[in-house]
């Protein structure tokens, strides 16, 4: 199971390694994390830190000494304690700890050896790192791979008094933290890393731990904190320049130019100021005098927000602070001219409200950067600099175009990186722009354009190319990598409409994508749901349900829910909920293999398009649950069907008792609870026979297809109607009574109880005698019953409202 093949560039053959077991050196919040991740992954673990000099108050209270096991292993032991109660949410499921070993240094040094791979993860200092690899050395079996996890060390400095050996099974991984959240893997081989170690380690990283990985080079902060930094320093300095504010920073360099919320502001007090000082110094230690050493100068603001012990959100005040008040929260911004907080004034203006009205990264930055006002030059100041800073560092950084863009979406979580963004706003043009202005671009660029290019990227019939040394260069797709974009860019699509398309994947194989806003179900996808299926039954083996969105599918049309609620148009309510139950019914059966394969927030709609597949491939990154009645509902499409049939079929026995099942389901759905992965989603009884989860959201729709395959050439068989027996009357005063106990100890409202009273009779089948097998259709006709009723309460319109505008639930 723990078997990755890595397959070296051409010539350099194969190479079969396991890694059946990991260990890491090192239990703070980075090692622990690294650790936890593995142990998501199926890794066990071994986690080691350093022996403590003293008791703990509590230790002293035992009556332990320093020489007790649960002293001498207590770093490592609270790390893997903390993992399953940590806000990061480090584990997939909390009974992964249990593949962490927690042990010391001193004792446990030993078990190194039957580590495949040890990854080093402590301070930040080179004289410390250098006597942990000797230490690792000195017990480490010969061939097993050894890696540092360090943000802008030499790697080969590192390794210098290492043997040749170990030298050619050494490298940097720089994981992101939190590492299992943050996609980046940046991978630094040394001078000396074996060619064929480097390619395992990509392989196995991309596809075992889920990252998206490139290969830098050994240079200060590599390439994601190289870029970053400098763009993040340059800001400030524009800032001071322009005289702008903290909060008018944050507004023109946040999603209108392609990046995260946080900006830059609060993307500092989320990462710790002292964290960002600590990596700003360490290229301005190593950078040659002059202009690009100047650049990574800590500015004096930063120097005096460390002294003063105002290092973001761990501290409680950064460029930002929260303040509790009468009237609730409050947020302040620092003015930096007098180091004092004020309250966050709001920030428009023409080219701000520009990007707001088109969605898309790419068309908000081309609206924003084409509005001429004080905030899109702030903008363009910022980023005409980090453009062409990024060209004179590529062939130093790292050798791909690529690689660069993908360190920074990965890293930093922007939208486009720095090469797709100079293609969006125009090579040629910007370049002219930036050279009018004063800024020296490198002689490449201009040669490049010089000689016919407008664009580091293109496409041609479906194949995408880069800039690589002086050429377009293909860009190597590996067969798992299945891109809907590109399938559309080859005319793939069978048909489309203006919430979903059909598209050919190969092989006889369809893919049903969903494109609304928000992939939110309303009847243009129920109609190509029914579309596609009349589609695959003739001409195609099977079907997968997946898409590219930034979340599979948050729900249904709530607005549209909404609007004919208030209006009082009961009949196209009633329709609308008959044509998603129907759509659903006839996609389970179709005489095709489906297989959903969802990713990110799979919510109420979109949970209910999934349970009918024959299998679901989720992603390791999966939120997973039926969550109507937030909005003061039950799920109507399905949901409540389906897992009361679960439940039924993994009960063949009559005499079986379903009542401690239905509760866990009742509870499940009635506190509206979601799952934290995918494997969560299983463990919560989303997952039947076969279903899976694959970690690289990338293969996702690839092993779908595989799994469509598979059914297709073992004979697919549809399956029967569904049979559902039911606890009936008795199970519903079961359910009830918990939820009367709940409204009476004022946990829950009287309209949470109405809504616990209607699912309740939905889930035990209605007004019938316990143990009452009814169909499918019974269980549809009481989910559409009960969501027309709820609709119909004022205090469920109140709920859907504020959700609308608010985006969280309201508890009236």
């Amino acid at each position: 199971m723990n078997k990755t093949i890595a397959r070296t560039p051409a010539g350099a053959g194969v190479t079969t390694r396991t890694i059946a077991k990991a260990a890491v050196i090192g239990s703070g919040v980075m090692g622990a994390g690294i650790a936890a991740h593995l142990a998501n992954a199926g890794i066990p673990c071994l986690l080691l830190d350093i022996v403590p000099t003293s008791l703990t108050p509590e230790e002293e209270q035992k009556g332990l000494t320093l020489e007790h096991p649960q002293v001498r292993n207590r770093l490592a032991s609270k790390a893997v304690a903390a993992l399953p109660k940590s806000s990061t949410a480090p584990l997939y499921r909390a009974d992964d700890a249990a593949r962490i070993t927690p042990g010391n240094t001193e004792d446990h040094l030993a078990q190194l050896r039957d580590a495949d791979w040890i990854i080093e993860v402590v301070t930040e200092r080179l004289d410390i790192k250098k006597s942990i690899l000797k230490q690792i050395e000195s017990v480490r079996k010969e061939g097993a791979i050894v890696s540092t996890n360090t943000s802008g060390i030499s790697v080969n400095a590192m390794a210098e008094d290492c043997s040749e050996e170990f030298r050619r099974h050494f490298l940097g991984t720089h994981f992101f933290n939190p590492p299992r959240h943050m996609k980046l893997l940046e991978i630094i081989p040394g001078y000396d890393t074996d060619p064929e170690i480097t390619a395992f380690m990509v392989q196995f990283c991309t596809k075992r731990l889920g990252k998206g990985v490139v290969v830098a080079k050994d240079t200060p902060n590599f390439i994601a904190n190289r870029i970053g930094t400098y763009g993040l320093l340059v800001t400030l300095k524009e800032m001071i320049r322009g005289g702008y504010t903290v909060e008018e920073v944050d507004a023109a360099t946040g999603p209108v130019l392609g990046r995260p919320k946080s900006a830059t502001f609060r993307t500092l007090d989320l990462v710790g100021i002292d964290t960002f000082v600590h990596v700003a110094r360490n290229v301005y230690d190593q950078a040659p005098a002059g202009k690009e050493r100047e650049v990574f100068a800590v500015p004096e603001v930063m120097e005096q927000l460390v002294a003063r012990g105002w290092i973001g959100e761990k501290s409680g005040q950064g460029f930002y602070k929260k303040i509790k008040g009468e009237q609730g929260s409050q947020i302040l911004s620092l003015h930096l001219d007098s180091m004092e907080y004020h309250p966050v004034a709001k920030v428009s203006s023409g080219s701000l409200e520009a990007a707001k009205a088109v969605k898309g990264a790419r068309k908000k930055v081309k609206a924003f950067l084409s509005t001429p006002d004080r905030y899109s030059e702030l903008a363009w100041h910022v980023l005409k600099q980090v453009l062409v800073y990024a060209a004179e560092k590529l062939g130093e950084i790292a050798d791909s175009v690529q690689d660069v863009d993908n360190a920074m979406k990965w890293g930093f979580n922007w939208e486009l990186g720095p090469f797709e963004t100079w293609d969006l706003i125009g090579l040629p043009a910007s370049v002219q722009r930036m050279e009018a202005e004063g800024l020296t671009v490198p002689a490449w660029v201009k040669e490049w354009i010089a000689s016919g290019n407008r664009s580091f990227y293109k496409t041609e019939e479906g194949q995408l190319f880069h800039y690589h040394k002086g050429a377009y260069r293909g860009v190597e797709t590996e067969p798992e990598r299945i891109s809907l974009s590109l399938l559309k860019q080859q005319n793939r699509i069978i048909r489309a409409n203006s919430g979903a398309n059909l598209i050919d994947l190969g092989d006889e194989v369809a893919c049903l994508e969903f494109t609304s806003p928000n992939n939110a179900i309303g009847a243009d996808i129920l109609v190509m749901i029914q579309q596609s299926v009349d589609e695959v039954r003739a001409n195609y083996r099977g079907l997968v349900i997946a898409n590219e969105g930034r979340n599979f599918c948050v729900g249904a049309n709530l607005m549209l829910m909404l609007m004919e609620a208030q209006s009082g148009d009961w009949d196209e309510v009633d329709d609308i909920i008959h044509l998603f139950q129907g759509s659903m019914m006839k996609l389970k059966q179709l005489e095709k293999p489906v297989v959903a394969a969802p990713h990110r927030m799979t919510l109420g709609g979109g949970v209910e398009a999934c349970l009918p597949a024959d299998r679901i491939i989720f992603s390791a990154e999966t939120y997973f649950g039926l969550v109507e009645t937030g909005v003061g509902l039950i799920p109507a499409g399905g949901g409540c069907k389906e897992l009361a049939l679960m439940i039924s079929d993994s009960h063949p026995d009559p005499e079986a008792d379903l009542q401690p099942a239905i509760n866990r389901v009742f509870e499940m759905i009635a506190m509206a609870k979601t799952s934290t992965s995918g494997p969560d989603a299983i463990r919560m009884g989303y997952g039947r026979p076969g279903d899976t989860v694959v970690m690289n959201q990338d293969y996702r729709i690839y092993e779908a297809k595989q799994a469509v395959l598979e059914m297709d050439r073992a004979g697919y068989a549809p399956r029967d109607p569904g049979r559902i027996r039911v606890t009936g009357r008795d199970g519903r005063a079961v359910l009830q009574m918990g939820a009367l106990s709940l409204k009476q100890g004022g946990y829950i409202s009287d309209h949470d109880y109405l809504i616990a009273k209607k699912l309740a009779h939905v889930l035990t089948g209605g007004d019938v005698p316990a143990g009452t097998v009814v169909s499918e259709q019974h269980l549809l006709d009481l989910e559409r019953e009960a969501f027309l009723s709820l609709l119909g309460e004022v205090k469920t319109q109140q709920r859907m409202q504020h959700m609308l505008a608010k985006g969280k639930p309201l508890r009236n």
